[in-house]
């Protein structure tokens, strides 16, 4: 989206919180995928292997979310809030006017 209309229509700061939640999900798939790999590895070079890669994703995993509860885009400790937060984005975007 055009810089100026991110500015004018209040975006800026929810564009830069969905990049945000997009990479959290994603951080979550490669937790699942490394965990069920590290699990079927035929050898143990290969499960010393991928359980490096699960921590490093771990770590990446804790700085997300850590910087998204700082931004107040994340409440994983509570679930009211997040439900709160969250229907407030969907009405935010539901609202956007289109062009």
């Amino acid at each position: 989206m055009n810089p100026i209309i991110e500015t004018l229509t209040g975006m800026n700061a929810l564009s830069d919180q969905v990049v945000a939640m997009d990479l959290l999900i994603s951080a979550k798939s490669g937790i699942r995928n490394y965990a069920m790999a590290v699990t079927e590895a035929g050898t143990p070079e290969i499960k010393e292997m991928l359980t490096r890669h699960l921590v490093e994703a771990l770590d990446m995993h804790e700085q997300i979310s850590t910087y998204m509860a700082e931004k107040g885009w994340y409440h994983p400790w509570d679930t009211n809030e997040q439900i709160s937060l969250d229907l407030n984005n969907i009405n935010t975007a539901l609202n956007l006017p289109t062009l």
